[in-house]
């Protein structure tokens, strides 16, 4: 028997949101739920019952009731969700007013501004004003390239009120990356920066404003924030207007949502795009919030009057579904800056100083604070703390085990993961569930998922491809310039036809009913035909002081495959023989034989997304001869020269 980490108490399941969901489906449906087992078969054995409940009991906001939940389910790709109904995305998230805040903005450089509710709703409205008087309407492109400020919040909102579609990335992401985002979708209008702060440096970004922005033919307006108060250069910016001046003249008429179909566009967001020009995802209104609020009030517990802070740019999905925190009447905490900047108690000085209840990280930042040995608990009250929301990728055994032994004993650790593709999860963590180290709790609700071996049959207890069986509502509309939705298809639904294959490589515990993931499908290592997650790689080596980081990828060798492994040493710790047999004894011991690399090489640097996802996939088509058509996705693209220069002197 595996021994969890944490069990809820019984207070807590009482007072959860979604015991209270079950009492609903219990009481309206003539049912009896008593388990979120339970409740998971039902969402998914009765997936339009399911979600027609979600809609009610989170208050979904609609001038238009729907015709039906869901047509032509059969049809996946092509299931159509809640047809007839009419709604607007912004009107669903400023549903509440008040003088309490609904931002609260805190900057690395010193930076801290907030926002009331109220406010909140009359600056969305005179932006949408400048918007509608610029001639900006429903179907219209509106982005971001900005850091992430209250203003940000503000265009995006204020983007779909009017029933324009949103798409953003942030002001680290160079100018040609941005262009391979958001050129492609056409936008009318564009929100940016004077530049943004990080490791205590201010970073000016109007230069690369200009250039993006000369290179978007379709752009009529760019609106300059003063973040950093320094705008030489705005001149260089066509079409360029300050922030200010764009809301001059706007008046305090009253706020107008445009009332859209349940599928109308909201959001464009962008694959990875290290394999060539990012995909452009589009994603509807409606199935984006419902997906969320069930997220943030069902699996997260999260209640009006919480405070949740989530270390996050509008580059990443986990941007967007922050935002929707805002239809629970939460208060965001939005941080611009490096998370570890000045120190490792940077983030939970903030969490203290600002009451946070949910902070929201990624595995990569649990794994620093865990190899640099420090101690929340020591240093911080975390009174205020009662849950940590992890995602990004897959957090070790020893990652979950350093979070209640060093951040807090009495926490939920709601470990998720899904995907920029679906705005949302396959699998989240549930407050009801006891946490098991190094598996997420649960299935999400209404997602059947499923391992399927490579032969497409649905295994347990086994490392398998996650699949999604059945269509959910956030599931992207379309892909842009895909008329027929070959490109689409090809995404997802090749490999197992009438099946969602997510890309992620995955088992399924019958024991627990959680769900550990070993990364990414395609970087799965195949050393003699047996399928090896790296995730089983990276878990072991973080026991090693002397490694801050490691990569493994596979190269085919002899008619067969070999394992590399690449680490990023420690300051002062060299690659000699000593450590290389220390390596290769961990993995033998505590994975397998298979696991043992046949080389290993101290690498400078490790290549990783803008969204901090290590990129194998890159790495592995350099080492075998394959090209790597989109640097500018990468957050360190320069460290790609190393892997250039080693796969020239493994071929000789």
């Amino acid at each position: 028997m595996k021994e969890p980490l944490w069990i809820p108490s019984a207070d807590r399941v009482r007072a959860s949101n979604i015991a209270q969901f079950i009492e609903y489906v219990n009481r309206s449906h003539r049912i009896g739920i008593r388990t979120y087992g339970d409740l998971y078969d039902w969402s998914i054995r009765e997936l339009a019952d399911f979600w027609a409940a979600a809609w009610d009991f989170l208050g979904v906001r609609a001038s238009s009731s729907y015709e039906a939940v869901i047509e032509d389910i059969r049809e996946f790709p092509g299931a159509r969700w809640f047809p007839g109904a009419r709604l607007n995305f912004a009107e669903n998230l400023l549903r509440h007013r008040g003088p309490q805040p609904a931002l609260i903005f805190r900057g690395e450089n010193g930076a801290s501004k907030r926002i009331s509710y109220s406010e909140l709703h009359q600056l969305v409205g005179r932006l949408a004003a400048a918007f509608r008087r610029d001639g900006v309407g429903a179907g219209d492109r509106v982005v971001g390239y900005l850091p992430n400020l209250i203003e940000t919040v503000v265009a995006m909102l204020a983007t779909t009120s009017i029933g324009a579609t949103w798409a953003s990335c942030a002001t680290d992401v160079g100018p040609e990356a941005a262009l391979d985002r958001l050129g492609q979708i056409r936008p009318k209008v564009m929100i940016t920066a004077d530049g943004y702060s990080y490791k205590g440096q201010e970073l000016q970004t109007l230069r690369n404003a200009a250039k993006l922005a000369s290179a978007i033919k379709t752009l009529e307006r760019v609106v300059l924030v003063p973040y950093l108060g320094e705008m030489s250069g705005a001149e260089s910016v066509p079409h360029a207007v300050a922030w200010m001046d764009y809301l001059a003249d706007t008046g305090g008429g009253a706020l107008e949502f445009e009332q859209l179909p349940f599928d109308h566009p909201v959001f464009v967001m962008f694959s990875s795009g290290t394999t060539g020009k990012p995909k452009c995802l589009v994603q509807g209104a409606g199935g984006v919030l419902l997906n969320h609020l069930k997220e943030l009030v069902l699996h997260t517990d999260l209640k009006a009057g919480d405070r949740i802070l989530y270390i996050t740019s509008c580059s990443w999905m986990m941007w967007n579904w922050l935002m929707s925190s805002l239809a629970v009447g939460a208060t965001i905490v939005l941080y611009e800056g490096n998370p570890i900047y000045p120190n490792a108690g940077a983030m939970w000085d903030l969490i203290d100083q600002e009451r946070v209840n949910v902070f929201g990280c990624s595995a990569s930042y649990l794994t620093h604070l865990a190899k640099e040995r420090y101690s929340p608990k020591e240093h911080h009250a975390l009174d205020s703390l009662r849950e940590i929301s992890q995602t990004g990728s897959a957090l070790s055994i020893q990652g979950f085990e350093y979070v209640y032994r060093e951040i807090k004993a009495d926490l939920h650790f709601n470990s998720i993961s899904g995907g920029t593709d679906i705005n949302g999860c396959f699998a989240a963590g549930s407050p009801l569930l006891p946490v098991y180290a190094g598996q997420v709790q649960s299935p999400a609700l209404g997602m059947k998922i499923k391992a399927y071996d490579e032969s497409g049959r649905p295994i347990r207890d086994g490392q398998g491809e996650l699949v999604c069986e059945s269509p959910a509502p956030s599931m992207p509309l379309y892909f842009w310039d895909d008329a027929d939705g070959e490109k689409y298809r090809l995404a997802y639904f090749e490999k197992f036809p009438g099946v969602w294959r997510h890309g992620d490589f995955i088992s399924l515990d019958s024991e627990t009913g959680g769900v550990t993931f070993y990364g990414r499908s395609d970087a799965v290592l195949k050393p003699s035909g047996v399928r090896i997650g790296t995730a089983e790689i990276y878990s072991q080596l973080e026991h090693l002081p002397e490694i801050t980081d490691c990569l493994a990828v596979g190269q085919d060798w002899e008619n067969d495959q070999r394992v590399l492994l690449f680490i990023k040493l420690a300051d002062g710790a060299k690659l000699d023989e000593e450590l290389q047999a220390k390596i290769r004894r961990r993995l033998r011991e505590h994975a397998s034989p298979r696991h043992v690399p046949a080389l290993i090489l101290s690498a400078p640097d490790i290549p990783y997304t803008m969204n901090m996802k290590k990129v194998e996939s890159a790495v592995a088509n350099i080492l075998n001869g394959r090209p790597v058509t989109n640097h500018d996705a990468l957050k360190n693209p320069g460290s790609l020269e190393y892997f250039r220069r080693v796969a020239q002197q493994l071929r000789h």
